[in-house]
């Protein structure tokens, strides 16, 4: 007999990333992640798939090997993790050291293969014990490389008495997820294993990005951004020479965009890339081929008008993967069409074909010869790994299988509408587990962030809680959304008007299809873009009896003069600053209306939100309180903006149970 979702079920799931084929295409390597109660945090290991046997198992066991990468035998992984508890004390003062293990796949211990006194990011083999590496550099910090162990000791304690004050001299001054960025860099470094050498590639002002190798390891192609004082939004591709120890700038100045390059030869690239020329930074990229002589671009895909990534949301990831990759003659990619993202494959003549046909979410992928594996959500089933041939998809992996054997689940129910002509909005319905004719029953109507993400069928831990709860529950994807082209996401100056329009509009025909909804007892919640039409939405109506707000913007003059994106998102999305129309601005600022508020309104944020800060929240609840508004800010310490994704196990409850009991509070006959 099936139990109820609990709370905190989520803490027992497996969270699948970063699948990658071995190189002779036998074996393929991927990453576990499941909450770990005790430490408040996440152990990771790695896992073995056996392509000829069918078979796969855990390989390591310490929990802390969250990345690898496959040597050229295709015998060894190497992955970094800091096992030592003195390399745990050097880390947390400051000295920045990379420990990387190897280990075979047929067995043994994981051995230190080497240390780099770098903070490295990613990393690359390119033979002979020698690596390319792309690792964060600080100029106000010593370079560690050189150091003897009397300097290094001078350089933790001096870096110790730094830690009393901040300075700033560049925007963005910090990065969500990455503390204060002023004046770091990510630059490429050349590493010896053989001596434990460091070269640097790229000069102190280059950011570097998405760092890929030609077939013979000579060479690397990335993209990056040459500044000082503001970061650019354009960029430029740029080609290392790896025997020469060069690095020189392919494409010319000019407004536009790179992302993602891959080799298709030795002299040619492929890669995205857009010059936001009709819909500002809501404009989807397309393909170009880029010719690395001469930095000539041709474009691939002139007709391509949709995502070319997975936007699909969920709250049931952990960790990252491949999203693109040169194999053969093709390009493989993800795109988001509807509700769902599929993979693709395209050709260098710009022919496209989509091998994938199920709905849900392909999060990550690997292709080795016609080997192909990804990671996805289908249906309402959590992440698994599957393999694919001939567009049929096999699960290899039951790691959550239990969860649709042992649980209560509540199936989305599709509903479809016009929300003005020629403009459909696909919405979803859950209903409560145990669903009674007859009976009424609280909603909820859940808002995604973005705004260029989409809701779809997928698992959705909060919401199939609350169903297990006893709500309705639904949600939909308005205007602004991803999953359509470009025009039905552009969002530009028109933020909480055709969006408030296709939510409101939801609202109605949810509750004309689904009478058993109590209409007095309906509360709205949301996250990011989400938690600012949660603020809007209590502006311009009462019709909710309860209100959510989690991550939020409420003024973006602050906002676009606080935040990490802000100083350009602002600008894109509003359509103003406050020199050129601060009244624009203002007028699309829920904290205008505040003042119209009736509605007990919880805040969920993160003190170390950069995305959308802890200011946001806090304008909004002083001005409902200063109104006599029922109010409650709950903040989380040591979070970010991915709180409800991957925040600590504890903070992630914390934040469920603050909402629940909320609407528990607010919309239930007897409160719980």
């Amino acid at each position: 007999m099936s139990e109820y979702l609990q709370l905190d079920d989520f803490t027992r799931y497996t969270f699948l990333s970063g699948i990658e084929h071995s190189p002779d295409g036998r074996y393929a390597c991927f990453v576990t992640h499941k909450a770990d109660l005790d430490e408040n945090g996440y152990k990771s290991h790695l896992w073995l798939y056996d392509l000829t046997k069918g078979t796969h198992f855990q390989l390591t066991g310490l929990g802390k090997e969250r990345s690898f990468i496959w040597l050229a035998n295709s015998e060894e992984i190497l992955f970094s993790a800091v096992r030592d508890p003195k390399d745990q004390e050097r880390q947390k003062k400051g000295e920045p050291i990379t420990i990387y293990y190897k280990i075979h796949i047929h067995g043994g211990e994981a051995t230190e293969a080497f240390r780099i006194p770098l903070q490295v990011q990613g990393i690359k083999p390119l033979g002979n014990d020698r690596y390319l590496v792309t690792a964060a550099y600080d100029p106000k910090k010593p370079d560690f490389t050189t150091l003897s162990d009397q300097e290094r000791a001078d350089a933790l304690k001096k870096l110790e008495e730094e830690k009393a004050y901040e300075i700033l001299e560049e925007i963005p001054y910090w990065s969500n997820g990455g503390g204060f960025i002023s004046r770091v860099r990510s630059r490429l470094y050349i590493f010896d294993a053989n001596d434990g050498s460091v070269q640097a590639l790229t000069n102190e002002t280059l950011d570097v990005e998405s760092v890929q190798l030609n077939e013979a390891r000579t060479k690397a192609v990335f993209t990056g951004s040459d500044y000082t004082g503001m970061a650019p939004l354009e960029n430029a591709i740029y080609l290392a020479d790896l025997e020469s120890l060069s690095v020189r700038r392919v494409t010319p100045h000019e407004e536009f965009t790179y992302s993602d390059p891959h080799f298709i030869s030795d002299d040619t690239i492929i890669c995205r890339g857009t010059g936001w020329e009709n819909y500002g930074l809501n404009e989807n990229p397309r393909f170009y081929l880029v010719n690395l002589a001469d930095g000539t671009k041709k474009l691939l895909t002139p007709d391509l008008d949709g995502s070319t990534w997975s936007s699909v949301g969920s709250d049931c990831r952990y960790g990252r993967g491949r999203s693109s990759q040169v194999e053969g003659d093709h390009f493989y990619f993800v795109t988001t069409e509807g509700h769902s993202s599929f993979l693709n494959r395209m050709d260098f003549a710009g022919n496209i074909e989509k091998l994938t046909v199920e709905p849900g979410s392909v999060d990550s992928f690997s292709v080795n010869g016609d080997s192909i594996l990804f990671i996805g959500l289908r249906g309402l089933a959590l992440q698994e790994l599957y393999s694919l041939k001939q567009m049929e998809e096999r699960p290899i992996t039951g790691l959550n299988t239990w969860v649709q054997k042992t649980k209560k689940l509540s199936q989305p129910e599709h509903l479809q509408f016009e929300s003005a002509p020629g403009v459909t909005i696909d919405g979803w319905v859950l209903k409560p587990v145990d669903y009674e004719e007859g009976k009424r029953y609280p909603a909820i109507l859940d808002i995604h962030g973005g705004p260029k993400t989409v809701y779809g069928t997928v698992f959705f831990h909060e919401m199939q809680y609350w169903a297990n709860h006893g709500y309705f529950v639904f949600f939909c994807n308005p205007r602004g959304s991803d999953g359509k082209g470009n025009e039905f996401a552009d969002l530009r100056g028109k933020y909480g008007t055709v969006d408030y329009e296709d939510l409101m509009k939801f609202t109605d025909l949810v509750l004309e299809k689904y009478p058993a909804i109590d209409p007095a007892r309906v509360g709205v919640t949301g996250g990011s873009y989400g938690g600012f039409m949660t603020n809007w939405i209590i502006g311009q109506t009462n019709r909710f009896a309860a209100a959510a707000s989690q991550r939020s913007i409420s003024n973006w003059i602050s906002m676009g003069y606080t935040t990490d994106i802000g100083y350009y998102f602002a600008k894109d999305q509003v359509g103003a600053t406050p020199w050129s129309d601060p009244g624009k601005m203002w007028e699309h600022s829920p904290l205008k209306y505040a003042d119209r508020v009736k509605t007990p309104t919880l805040f969920i944020h993160s003190e170390e939100d950069y995305r959308c800060w802890l200011p946001e929240a806090l304008q909004m609840f002083t001005a409902l309180k200063y109104h006599g508004v029922e109010a409650r800010l709950c903040m989380f310490r040591g979070e970010n903006h991915e709180l409800s994704r991957s925040g600590k196990p504890k903070n992630r409850i914390k934040r469920l149970e603050e909402i629940t009991n909320w609407f528990d509070r607010y919309l239930t006959e007897k409160p719980v």
